[in-house]
C-alpha cells in the first residue's frame, strides 16, 4: 500500500460532485464546497472544507476540480491557500456562493408547487427569487467572460465596474451587508483606510445603490464626469435593392430642431450589394466625436441615414448608353432614435445589432428633407419590406486622444472620425480648426426657354480671386477623400428644389483669405446626347472673407443668381465685381436689370445657402479683431479693451475660442505699452473679465484650457510685478466705491491672476538666475498683509458690499496655495493665512470663515507639519467655539472629517503633536455633541466618526496626556462618565444603517481600544477605599465630602457600557453566515471575548466593594453569561458565586442576588437569551463552587436547582412561544406560572397569569380565561389597602378593591361567553355582599342582581351542549419536556366528537403517528425519536354534592355537574377470559375499567390536565350485567315519563326500545344472563356471587313493572301503523311477563302520578306550562370516593348492587386507552323515585311563600301558583316557537321527536350512558355477542355533529341576549365611589 505524499501544487481544490462518505475518515462533500487538500493517495485527497477546518477526512480525486492557487506558509501548520484568480472573480465567487444559499431559501419559500396559485404573502418572495435568479446569471456569464482572459482593457474595466455595481445591488436587494469600495471598484481595508474616509466611502456606497435602485436602465458610471463623448457606430451589412451605385450618408439628427448635428460618415455601395472598396468589408467603422453634455440631453437624436442613387435619371430606363450616367438621385433615409443609447438608458454593446427600416422616396417630387421628417415623426413600424441597415453602436467617452488610447481595438487608424458641427464644448490649446459647413439650402428657378421646369444640380467650389479652384477642400463626408468640387443631388423638374445638403470646406489659414465660394448651376438631361449639350446657365458667389477683416458670418444667406449669356462663364474677376448678396444688389442699385458685367446678369432665379464657421483663428467679430491687431492702430486701443470687457459681459463664445490669442494680445500690451498709468489698471480689469468669464459655468469646461496656456502658453515673464501693483492697490482701496466692482472680480479671479504671477515670476526667475526673490518675496508679503487689513475693515456705509468682498477673499484665497508656495516661504504664508482668519471679526462671515479653513485644510500647505503646527490650534480652536454654539454644524463637522482624513494620509508626516493638538482642543466638545445631539439628526453619524476618528489615531501617550491634563480628579470623574455614556448609547442604538457592518465593527475595534486605556484609570484612579469616600478641597479650602455614590455610579456604567457592548446584535457571530463570522474573527477576533475578561477581571479587582454593586449588577452580568460563546460563558459564570458569597458574607444570605437572577432570567431567556448548554454549564459550575463551601452548599445547591428549573420551563416556553400550536404555548405558560407559584413569586406569577389569559382569548376559550383572572382575583381583598403596583390593563385601579371589582366583572363576562353561569352566579353574589354591606353601592347592587337573575334564567331556559372528554397520550421523544411521555385528559369543544378532535390534535403535530390500540405504549415507543399519538374517549364521574343530597334537582341543573367540576374520569375495554362458549359468550365476557384522576378539575386554567394518578380493575361479567341491566332500567324509566309528560313527543324511540328487549331475537335478552349466571354449576363455583346474583334477578323482576307502563303508554300514543307491532309485543310480554313472574317474583306497578311530573323547560316553552323537572337524589347515591358501583344499595332505591373488590382482593393497576365510543350517562342518578313504590315517600322540597310587595292591581294579570311544589309558574303559556327548533334544543326532545314522516328534523344528539359503548372497539368484536338489552347500539344514532340550538324566545324579550354589565366603578384610594 503506498503511503500518504504532501501536495506539492495541488493544493485547492472545488468540489464538482455531491459525495457521501460512509466512514469517520470519509469527508462529505457538496457542489461548490471548497476544500484545502493536505495530502494525497493513489486517487484520493486528504484535507480539509474551508468553511470548517476543524474536520479533516480524504474524498476522491475526481469529485473535485483543482484550481491554481496561492500558497502562504507551505508546509507548515499555518499553512493556508487562496485562489490563483482576479479580486473580482475571488468576491465574485463569494457573492454567488451567499446568493445561492439565499437563493436555495427564497425557493423554499414561494413553494414547489408552480401550478398554484401564489398568496399575496408570497408574492415577493416570487418576485425575489426571479430576479436573484437573473442577477446570478448574469454573474455567472461576466465571471465566465472575465476569466476567458480575451476582453481587452477598456471592456475588462468597465464589466468590472458593472460586476462590482451589480454586487452592491443585490446585496441592498437581498438585505445583506454594504461594500464599501474605492474609486476603482476594489474592497477598502478598514486597517489601512481613515475612518474618515471609511465613512464617507459607506454614505457614497448608499447614495449609488439608492440612485441606481431608483434608475431603469443601466447608466454609464463616467458619463457624468467626462467633457467630451464620442458614439462609435460599425455597420453589420445593409439591404436594399438600388440597382445601381449608393452613396449612404450617415449623420447624427436633432428630431426636435429638424437639423443635422454632425458631419456626415460616407460609404459608396455598390450594384453588387457590397463595399466599392472590398478592403472596407466587415471593417465600416465610424466613430461620431465631440458630442457634449447638452447633446446627451436632447429631447431626441437620432442616427440618420441618406442613401443617394448614383446613375441614371430614373431606374426605369434601360441601362445603355443613350441615358446619362452619373446623376446623384435621391433614393430613401432610414431613422433610428438613439436617444436612450446616447444618454445612457440603454446599455450600448458593440455585440448587439440594431436593425433600422428603410423607407424609400414615393416619386420624384418627393424631396428627402420631407421623407426625413415624416419617417422621424412617424409612430408604429414602417414597411420597409425587409429592407434596411443593421448596426452596432456603443458609447465611448474623452476625447478622440483618449479615445483611441484606451479602445485600440474599435478606434484605430481606418476608422472614420466624424466630427460635431460646430465647436465642441472644450476647445483645448493647439486644437487648430479653420472649418466652414456649408449648407445647399434651396433655390428657384425659371424654366426659361424649356417646355418643363428644369433638373438642376448645383456645383460648388473654392476658388482664388484669380479663378483658380482650390484643390480638395471640399468633404462631403467621413470615410471619402476629399473633392475639389462638390455635385449636388438632382430633383427631377422641379423649379423649387430644397437639397439640405451639408458639406465641409476646410481651407488652409493662408489660402482662406483671397478665396471665395463659386456656385454653377446646371440643367441635367436624362438622354446622353441632349445631356452633353447642356451647359451652366446661371453662377452665384460669396466671399469668406469681409472687407474688415472677419469672416463670413454664421447662417442663411440669399445669393445674387447671374445668367451667364455665353456658353464659356466669365472669368473671376468679371463676377467678383458684381454684389455677391441679392440684398447687396437692390441695396446699391434699387433694381435688378441693371446689375450685369460682361455676360453676366442678374437673374431673377434665388439660392439660398446656410454656413457654420468653425475657426480657431479667424473671427466673425470686429471689435475682438481689433483687440487682436492692436499693434495696426494703437489709438484704438483703449476702446478695444473696453470692447473686449463689454463682450466678456454679454457673450464670451468668441472670446474662448480665440482665448489664447486674446491672452497673448493682453500680456502683450500689458509689457509693451509705456503708459502704464493709462493701461494696466485697462489690461488688468480685461483679463480678470476674462478670467470671469472662464470662471462661469456655461465655460467652466474652459478652465483646462487655461491650465495649459499658463502652463505651456505664457511667456510674460516681466507681468508679475504689474499684476501684484494693480492688486495691491484695489485691496488697498477696498473703502472707496470706485473700486468695488473691481475689486470683487479681482477676488473672484484670484486663483488665476495668481497663476499668471507665479509662472511669471519663475519664468524670470529661470531666465535670470533667481534674481529680485527677495523683492518678490517682500511683494507678496505685503500683498498678503494688505488682505489680511482688508479683513478688519468695517465701514457702516459699505458693509455691505465688503461682506461680499470678504466673502469672497475667504472663497478664493485658499485656492492661491498651491502656486504660492512653490515661490514662497509655507511657513511664513501659514502664519499669514493665520492672521486672515483671525482678523475677521467675530460673528461675521462664519460659514463662509469655516469654508475657507477647510479649504486651507484641503491645500498643500496642510501635508507639512510645520504649517500644521501653526494653523491647526488656530483652527481647532475656532471650531470648538462654534460647535458648543452649535452655529454652523455642517461646515464644522465637515471641517473637521476634513482634518482627520488629511491626518490619516501617508503623506502628512508625523501627526503626533497634531492628534494631541485635536485631543485637547476639541475631543471632548466632540463627545458632548455626541451625547446631546438627537439619534435620528442628520449629522450624527458624521460627528460620531469624528470622534471615533480621533480616538482611532491618539495612542497610549495620548490617552495618557489626555487623562493627566484634567485638572481635578472631579473633573475626570466627569469625563469618565460622559465618555462611558456615549460610548453605551452608541453600541446600544447604532446610528449607522444596518447594514453598514463594516462601519460599525470598526466603531466598535475602536471603542474596545478606549475601553481598555479606560479601565486602566478606572482601576488606578478610583477603586481602593480612599477613592470611594475621599474628601475634596474647593477653591476655599473647605472640605466637601464626595459621596461614594458617584464612584458606584461610575462603575456601574462601566459595567453596563461593557455589557452592552457584549450583547450587541452586531458582535453575535453565531447569527452570521460562516464566510461573514471568519471573516470578523480573522480581522477583529471575537471582541466579546476580550470585553467579557475585561469585565471578569475589573469585577474581581473591585475586592470588599463588590457588595456595593449588589444586586444592580446581576442583571448585565447575567445578560453577558447568556452570550452563545463556551470559553466566556465558563470564565463569567462564577461571578454570580462570587456574589452570592459577597452578599451572604454581608448579609447573612443571598436573597437579593437569587431574586434578580429569577427575574432577569424571566425577561433575558424570553427574548431570545439562553439556550441547553448554558443551563448546564450554570448547573455545574455554580454546583461545584457550592459543594466546596462550607456554609452555602445546602442552599445554595438549592438554588441551583430551583434555577435549573426556571430554565428548563423557560426555554420550553420560549421555543413554544413562535410555534402556531397555542395549546402548547398555554402549557407552557402553565408551567411557568406554577412554578412561580411553588417560589412565591408572585408578581411572576401574576404576568404569565395575563400571558395565559390572552392567549385563551385568541381562541374563544372564554372560560379558561375566566378562570385564569379569577387566580389574580383570588390574591385580591376586600379593602382599600393601596395596590403595590398598578396594572397596565386596569391602570386606573389603586386599591385592591378597586382591582378586584373591575376584574370580577370581567370575569363574569367571560363565564357568561363561556355558558358557565353557574361560576358567574358565585361571583355575582360576592359582588351583590359587596355592595349591600361594605359600599352600600344600591345601583350597581341592582345591576348585578339583574345580571344574577339573567344567569338562573338562562340555566333553565338555555341548551348547553356537553362537552365530551378524551385521554390523549403523548409518547416518544420528539415531543417537547412538558409533553413527552405523559397522559393528559382534554376537555372537548362544544359539539366536538372524537373525530374532529382526534383531526384537530393531529393537525398540531402534522408528524406524530397515531396509536389505535389502547394498551399501554411499550419501551420501543416510548424510547424513539418521533412522536405517538394515542386518542380516545372517556367518561367523567360525576362527584357527590352536599347540596343536592336527598333533595329533587332538575336535570337542567344536575346536567352541568355531570361535566363540569370533575376531577376523575373513567374508561372501559371488553376483555374475555377463557375459551369462547358458543351457546353464551356473554359468560367470560369481563370488562377492564381504568380510572384517572387528573391534577386539577375541569374546566379550569386550561382545557386539559395531566394525569396524576391511574386506577385499573377488572369488572366481571355479572358485575356487568347489573350495571347495564341498572342503566337499561333507568333510561327506560325517563323514557316512559317523558312520554306521559309530553303528549306531542313521537313513540318512534319508545318503539325500538320496547321492541328490543320484548323481543330479544338477535342476542337473546336476559336469557344469556340466565344461562350464565342462575345455573347451578355458576352458584356452585362462585359463591361469592350470591348477592350479586340476588340483584341481578331482582332488576330483571323490576323491568317488568316498566316494560307494562311502557306499553301502556305505547298503546296510547302509537299510530294505527304500530297497532301490529303493539299486539306483537303485547302478547310476547305476557309470556315474559308470566316466565319473569314465576322464577323473580311480581314488582308493584310503576306509579301513575309521574305523569304529572314536570318535563324538561325545552318542553315547557313551546306547549303549556307543567311543573319543573326534578330528580331525587339519594344520601347513599354518590361520593367523591369512586363511582356509584362501590356503594351498596337495595332494590327499593334502584342504584343497582353494591360493587364488591377483585376476587383476589387487590386492584390492578396499569394504564389501558384505546380509542371507545363510551358515553356519560345521561341521568347518572335516578329522577324522583317512586321508593319502589313499597315505602318513603318522594323526598321534596316545600316552602311556603308570603308576599314580600304590595297587592297586584286588578289590571295586572294574575300569576298562579302551581299547588304540587309551590313554585311559581307562567300564567300564560309562552308564544309558540318552531317546533323543529326546539326538537335540537334539548338531546331529550330530540330522541323523542323522532319521526319517520318528518325528513326536516335534525339528526339527534348521541345520548351519554354510564360507561363506554364497546361497539367500535377496533381489536376486539366481542362486545358484538352481547345480548340485545345489554346493547347501546339498538338506539339510532347520528354521526354528524348536532345542530347548535336555536335560542328561545321569552315574551317580552330575548333571554338569550344577554344585559349589560353594570359599568365598572371607578373608585378613589379612600374607598368612595365617584358620583
Amino acid at each position: 500500500m503506498t503511503r500518504w505524499v504532501p501536495t506539492i501544487t495541488r493544493k485547492y481544490a472545488v468540489a464538482i460532485y455531491n459525495y457521501h462518505g460512509n466512514g469517520e475518515t470519509k469527508l462529505d462533500l457538496t457542489v461548490g464546497d471548497t476544500l484545502h487538500i493536505l495530502e494525497e493517495n493513489d486517487g484520493w485527497f486528504r484535507g480539509f472544507k474551508l468553511r470548517n477546518k476543524s474536520v479533516k477526512g480524504i474524498f476522491p480525486t475526481s469529485y473535485v476540480h483543482i484550481k491554481q492557487a496561492l500558497v502562504e506558509n507551505a508546509g507548515k501548520y499555518n499553512e493556508t491557500v487562496a485562489p490563483k484568480e482576479p479580486k473580482v472573480v475571488q468576491e465574485m465567487t463569494t457573492v454567488l456562493r451567499e446568493w445561492g444559499v439565499i437563493w436555495k431559501q427564497l425557493y423554499v419559500d414561494r413553494g414547489n408547487d408552480p401550478f398554484s396559485v401564489p398568496k399575496a404573502g408570497k408574492r415577493h418572495s416570487m418576485d425575489l427569487f426571479d430576479t436573484v435568479r437573473k442577477m446570478m446569471y448574469e454573474m455567472i456569464d461576466w465571471r465566465r467572460q472575465i476569466m476567458s482572459g480575451t476582453l481587452p482593457v477598456d471592456e475588462l474595466k468597465e464589466l468590472q465596474q458593472l460586476v462590482t455595481s451589480k454586487i452592491d445591488f443585490g446585496n441592498r436587494l437581498l438585505g445583506l451587508d454594504l461594500v464599501v469600495r474605492d474609486e476603482q471598484g476594489g474592497i477598502l481595508d478598514p486597517e489601512t483606510t481613515g475612518t474618515i474616509s471609511l465613512y464617507r466611502a459607506h454614505e457614497t456606497a448608499t447614495e449609488r445603490i439608492q440612485r441606481e435602485k431608483s434608475m431603469q436602465g443601466v447608466q454609464r458610471l463616467s458619463q457624468t464626469q467626462a467633457t467630451s463623448h464620442n458614439l462609435y457606430v460599425v455597420v453589420k451589412n445593409f439591404v436594399c435593392r438600388v440597382g445601381e451605385d449608393a452613396d449612404v450618408f450617415m449623420a447624427l439628427y436633432d428630431a426636435k430642431e429638424n437639423r443635422f448635428i454632425s458631419e456626415n460618415y460616407v460609404v459608396s455601395w455598390s450594384p453588387q450589394g457590397m463595399p466599392k472598396d472590398i478592403e472596407m468589408l466587415n471593417n465600416l467603422r465610424a466613430i461620431f466625436t465631440d458630442l457634449g453634455q447638452y447633446d446627451l440631453r436632447r429631447e431626441k437624436i437620432c442616427l440618420l441615414c441618406q442613401i443617394i442613387r448614383v446613375g441614371r435619371m430614373d431606374l426605369k430606363e434601360a441601362d445603355n448608353k443613350k441615358f446619362t450616367n452619373g446623376l446623384r438621385r435621391p433614393f430613401g433615409v432610414a431613422v433610428m432614435d438613439i436617444t436612450d443609447v446616447v444618454n445612457g438608458k440603454m446599455e450600448s454593446d458593440i455585440e448587439k445589432q440594431h436593425f433600422i427600416p428603410f423607407q424609400q422616396v414615393s416619386g420624384d417630387n418627393d424631396f428627402l428633407e420631407g421623407v426625413i421628417k415624416k419617417v422621424v415623426s412617424a409612430r408604429g413600424e414602417l414597411n420597409h419590406k425587409g429592407q434596411g441597415l443593421w448596426v452596432s453602436m456603443k458609447m465611448l467617452d474623452g476625447d478622440i486622444k483618449q479615445v483611441r488610447k484606451e479602445y485600440p481595438h474599435l478606434v484605430d487608424s481606418r476608422t472614420a472620425v466624424a466630427r460635431k458641427m460646430g465647436f465642441p464644448e472644450v476647445i483645448m490649446p493647439g486644437d487648430v480648426r479653420n472649418d466652414m459647413y456649408v449648407t445647399l439650402v434651396s433655390g428657384e428657378f425659371d424654366r426659361g426657354t424649356k417646355a418643363r421646369n428644369k433638373n438642376v444640380e448645383v456645383t460648388m467650389c473654392v476658388c482664388k480671386d484669380d479663378g483658380s479652384v482650390v484643390q480638395n477642400v471640399i468633404f462631403t463626408g467621413a470615410g471619402v477623400p476629399p473633392v475639389s468640387e462638390y455635385k449636388s443631388v438632382i430633383y427631377y423638374q422641379q423649379k423649387q428644389p430644397r437639397w439640405m445638403e451639408t458639406i465641409k470646406v476646410a481651407i488652409p489659414i493662408e489660402d482662406f483669405y483671397g478665396s471665395h465660394l463659386k456656385f454653377a448651376f446646371r440643367h441635367r438631361s436624362s438622354m446622353e446626347e441632349k445631356d452633353r449639350k447642356e451647359k451652366i446657365f446661371a453662377i452665384a458667389y460669396v466671399q469668406l472673407m469681409m472687407q474688415e477683416g472677419t469672416t463670413l458670418r454664421d447662417g442663411k444667406h440669399d445669393l445674387a443668381v447671374y445668367k451667364c449669356e455665353r456658353n464659356k462663364p466669365d472669368e473671376a474677376k468679371v463676377y467678383l465685381s458684381l454684389p455677391a448678396m441679392d440684398r447687396q444688389g437692390v441695396t446699391n442699385n434699387n433694381s435688378k436689370s441693371t446689375l450685369h458685367a460682361g455676360s453676366l446678369s442678374l437673374s431673377k432665379d434665388s439660392f439660398q445657402i446656410q454656413t457654420l464657421g468653425c475657426s480657431t483663428k479667424l473671427t466673425q467679430n470686429v471689435d475682438l479683431l481689433g483687440l487682436l491687431k492692436w499693434r495696426a492702430n494703437p489709438g484704438n486701443l483703449k476702446n478695444s479693451l473696453l470692447s473686449l470687457m463689454k463682450v466678456c459681459e454679454v457673450s464670451g463664445e468668441e472670446v474662448v475660442k480665440f482665448l489664447q490669442d486674446v491672452l497673448d494680445a493682453l500680456f502683450n500690451i500689458l509689457m509693451e505699452n509705456q503708459d502704464s498709468d493709462l493701461y494696466d489698471n485697462l489690461v488688468f480689469d480685461a483679463l480678470i473679465g476674462v478670467i470671469g468669464l472662464i470662471a462661469d459655468r456655461k465655460f467652466h469646461q474652459f478652465h483646462p484650457v487655461l491650465d495649459t496656456y499658463i502652463r505651456e502658453h505664457f511667456s510674460a515673464t516681466l507681468a508679475y510685478n504689474k499684476l501684484m501693483v494693480v492688486l495691491k492697490y484695489y485691496i488697498d482701496n477696498a473703502n472707496e466705491r470706485d473700486n468695488h466692482e473691481s475689486l470683487l472680480k479681482a477676488m473672484k479671479s484670484l486663483q488665476y491672476i495668481f497663476k499668471f504671477i507665479v509662472r511669471s515670476r519663475v519664468l524670470y526667475s529661470q531666465l535670470y538666475e533667481g534674481k529680485g526673490k527677495q523683492q518678490f518675496e517682500a511683494a507678496v508679503r505685503h500683498l498678503f498683509q494688505s488682505l489680511n487689513g482688508m479683513m478688519t475693515y468695517t465701514s457702516d456705509s459699505t458693509v455691505g458690499v465688503q461682506r461680499v468682498i470678504k466673502g469672497a477673499a475667504l472663497r478664493y484665497v485658499p485656492t492661491v496655495i498651491p502656486d504660492v508656495i512653490t515661490v514662497f516661504d509655507p511657513k511664513e504664508l501659514s502664519l499669514l493665512l493665520k492672521d486672515f482668519i483671525n482678523n475677521i471679526p467675530p460673528d461675521r462671515l462664519v460659514k463662509q470663515k469655516v469654508q475657507c479653513m477647510n479649504n486651507i485644510v484641503h491645500s498643500d500647505l496642510f501635508r507639512l507639519s510645520e504649517c500644521r503646527g501653526i494653523l491647526l490650534p488656530m483652527m481647532m480652536a475656532q471650531l470648538k467655539k462654534l460647535i458648543e454654539r452649535k452655529e454652523e454644524m455642517p461646515d464644522c463637522v465637515k471641517m473637521l472629517s476634513d482634518v482627520l482624513d488629511r491626518l490619516n494620509r501617508k503623506d502628512v508626516g508625523p501627526i503626533h503633536g497634531d492628534m494631541e493638538i485635536v485631543m485637547k482642543e476639541i475631543l471632548r466638545t466632540v463627545i458632548q455633541t455626541v451625547i446631546f445631539m438627537d439619534r435620528d439628526a442628520p449629522l450624527i453619524g458624521s460627528f460620531v466618526a469624528c470622534m471615533t476618528g480621533i480616538l482611532r489615531q491618539m495612542n497610549e501617550f495620548h490617552y495618557q496626556a489626555y487623562i493627566d491634563a484634567f485638572p481635578s480628579r472631579s473633573d475626570l470623574l466627569d469625563f469618565l462618565m460622559e465618555i462611558f455614556m456615549v460610548f453605551r448609547d452608541l453600541v446600544s442604538k447604532n446610528v449607522y444603517p444596518r447594514d453598514w457592518v463594516v462601519m460599525t465593527m470598526h466603531q466598535n475595534h475602536v471603542v474596545l481600544t478606549a475601553i481598555k486605556y479606560f479601565t486602566q484609570t478606572l482601576h488606578k484612579s478610583f477603586l481602593d477605599e480612599n477613592n470611594f469616600e475621599y474628601q475634596c478641597q474647593d477653591r476655599e479650602g473647605d472640605c466637601q465630602p464626595f459621596l461614594d455614590k458617584h464612584m458606584i455610579m461610575l462603575w456601574n456604567n462601566f459595567f453596563h457600557l461593557a455589557v452592552s457592548f457584549l450583547t450587541q446584535d452586531s458582535l453575535q457571530l453565531e447569527n452570521f453566515s460562516h464566510a461573514k463570522r471568519m471573516k470578523i474573527i480573522n480581522k477583529y477576533q471575537d471582541m466579546r471575548r476580550v470585553i467579557g475578561f475585561e469585565i471578569l477581571s475589573m469585577w474581581f479587582n473591585l475586592g470588599q466593594h463588590k457588595i456595593k454593586f449588589i444586586p444592580e449588577m446581576v442583571g448585565p452580568m447575567l445578560e453577558m453569561t447568556l452570550i452563545p460563546e463556551t470559553k466566556l460563558r465558563e470564565h463569567t459564570i462564577p461571578i454570580f458565586f462570587d456574589m452570592m458569597q459577597c452578599e451572604f458574607a454581608t448579609r447573612g444570605n443571598f436573597n437579593q442576588v437569587e431574586n434578580e437572577i429569577i427575574t432577569q432570567l424571566d425577561h433575558l431567556v424570553e427574548g431570545g437569551r439562553g439556550d441547553d448548554q448554558y443551563k448546564e454549564l450554570f448547573y455545574r459550575i455554580i454546583s461545584d463552587h457550592c459543594q466546596k463551601h462550607r456554609y452555602l452548599r445546602q442552599r445554595g445547591l438549592y438554588f441551583v436547582d430551583l434555577v435549573n428549573r426556571l430554565l428548563e420551563r423557560l426555554l420550553d416556553y420560549r421555543t413554544i412561544m413562535n410555534d402556531e400550536n397555542r395549546e402548547n404555548r398555554m402549557s407552557c405558560t402553565v408551567n411557568l406560572l406554577n412554578f412561580y407559584k411553588e417560589i412565591n413569586r408572585q408578581e411572576m406569577y401574576i404576568r404569565y397569569l395575563y400571558k395565559l389569559c390572552d392567549l385563551h382569548l385568541e381562541c374563544d376559550n372564554y372560560t379558561e380565561a375566566a378562570y385564569t383572572l379569577l387566580l389574580h382575583a383570588t390574591l385580591l381583598k376586600w379593602t382599600d389597602e393601596p395596590l403595590i403596583t398598578t396594572h397596565d390593563k386596569y391602570p386606573e385601579a389603586q386599591t385592591h378593591r378597586q382591582l378586584k371589582e373591575m376584574l370580577y366583572y370581567d370575569i363574569i363576562e367571560y363565564f357568561d361567553k363561556g355558558k358557565m353561569w353557574e361560576e358567574g352566579i358565585r361571583l355575582c353574589k360576592e359582588l351583590a355582599s359587596q355592595y349591600e354591606n361594605e359600599t352600600f353601592d344600591f345601583l350597581n347592587l341592582s345591576l348585578i342582581l339583574q345580571k344574577q337573575a339573567m344567569f338562573y334564567d338562562n340555566i333553565m331556559k338555555t341548551m348547553r351542549p356537553d362537552p365530551e372528554y378524551f385521554r390523549v397520550g403523548y409518547f416518544g421523544q420528539g415531543y417537547p419536556s412538558f409533553l413527552r411521555n405523559k397522559v393528559f385528559i382534554y376537555r372537548g369543544k362544544e359539539y366536538e366528537r372524537l373525530g374532529d378532535f382526534t383531526s384537530r390534535l393531529l393537525s398540531q403535530f402534522p408528524h406524530a403517528q397515531p396509536i389505535n390500540k389502547v394498551t399501554a405504549p411499550g419501551p420501543e415507543i416510548l424510547e424513539s425519536p418521533s412522536q405517538h399519538l394515542q386518542i380516545f374517549k372517556v367518561d367523567p364521574i360525576l362527584e357527590e354534592r352536599r347540596e343536592f343530597r336527598g333533595k329533587p334537582v332538575a336535570d337542567q341543573i344536575l346536567n352541568f355537574y355531570k361535566v363540569n367540576e370533575v376531577q376523575k374520569f373513567t374508561f372501559s375495554r371488553p376483555i374475555r377470559k377463557g375459551d369462547r362458549d358458543s351457546d353464551n359468550e356473554f359468560a367470560n365476557m369481563f370488562l377492564e375499567r381504568t380510572n384517572y384522576v387528573t391534577a386539577y378539575k375541569l374546566p379550569g386554567i386550561l382545557r386539559w390536565f395531566e394525569v396524576t394518578s391511574t386506577n385499573t380493575f377488572e369488572v366481571s361479567p355479572l358485575e356487568n350485567a347489573c350495571e347495564i341491566m341498572e342503566n337499561s332500567n333507568r333510561e327506560m324509566r325517563h323514557l316512559i315519563e317523558q312520554q306521559r309528560a309530553d303528549p306531542t313527543l313521537t313513540v318512534n324511540t319508545l318503539s325500538l326500545r320496547l321492541n328490543g328487549i320484548i323481543d330479544a331475537a338477535v342476542m337473546g335478552g336476559t336469557a344469556n344472563y340466565e344461562k350464565a349466571f342462575f345455573t347451578e354449576e355458576y352458584m356452585a363455583s362462585h359463591p361469592e356471587d350470591h348477592a350479586r346474583i340476588e340483584r341481578l334477578k331482582d332488576l330483571i323482576a323490576c323491568q317488568i313493572p316498566l316494560l307494562e307502563a311502557g306499553l301502556k303508554v305505547h298503546a296510547q300514543k302509537a299510530p294505527d301503523s304500530l297497532r301490529k307491532l303493539q299486539e306483537k309485543m303485547d302478547s310476547l310480554f305476557v309470556e315474559m311477563k308470566t316466565r319473569v313472574e314465576s322464577e323473580y317474583g311480581k314488582k308493584p306497578p310503576m306509579d301513575e302520578t309521574t305523569r304529572t311530573r314536570p318535563m324538561s323547560l325545552v318542553w315547557i316553552t313551546r306547549n303549556k306550562p307543567v311543573d319543573r323537572p326534578v330528580s331525587t337524589i339519594s344520601t347513599s347515591s354518590t361520593s367523591s370516593d369512586g363511582p356509584i358501583r362501590d356503594r351498596p344499595s337495595t332494590p327499593e332505591t334502584g342504584l343497582g348492587p353494591p360493587q364488591l373488590p377483585p376476587k383476589d382482593g387487590k386492584s390492578v393497576r396499569h394504564s389501558s386507552q384505546q380509542q371507545g365510543k363510551s358515553s356519560p350517562v345521561k341521568n347518572w342518578v335516578n329522577k324522583t323515585k317512586e321508593a319502589a313504590a313499597v315505602d318513603g315517600p318522594v323526598v321534596e322540597l316545600n316552602q311556603t311563600l308570603k308576599a314580600a310587595r304590595p297587592m297586584r292591581p286588578v289590571s295586572q294579570p294574575r300569576i298562579s301558583l302551581t299547588k304540587q311544589n309551590g313554585l311559581p309558574g307562567p300564567a300564560t303559556p309562552p308564544p309558540k316557537v318552531n317546533r323543529d327548533a326546539n326538537r335540537s334544543a334539548s338531546p331529550a326532545a330530540s330522541v323523542s321527536s323522532t319521526s319517520s314522516s318528518s325528513s326536516d328534523v335534525p339528526p339527534p344528539l348521541p345520548e351519554k350512558k354510564a360507561y363506554a359503548d364497546y361497539g367500535n372497539i377496533a381489536e376486539d368484536e366481542d362486545e358484538q355477542r352481547l345480548p340485545a338489552p345489554l346493547r347501546v347500539s339498538s338506539l339510532p344514532k347520528s354521526k354528524s355533529k348536532p345542530v347548535p340550538p336555536l335560542p328561545i324566545k321569552e315574551p317580552g324579550g330575548d333571554p338569550s341576549q344577554t344585559p349589560p354589565l353594570p359599568k365598572k366603578p371607578s373608585r378613589h384610594p379612600s374607598g368612595q365611589q365617584q358620583q
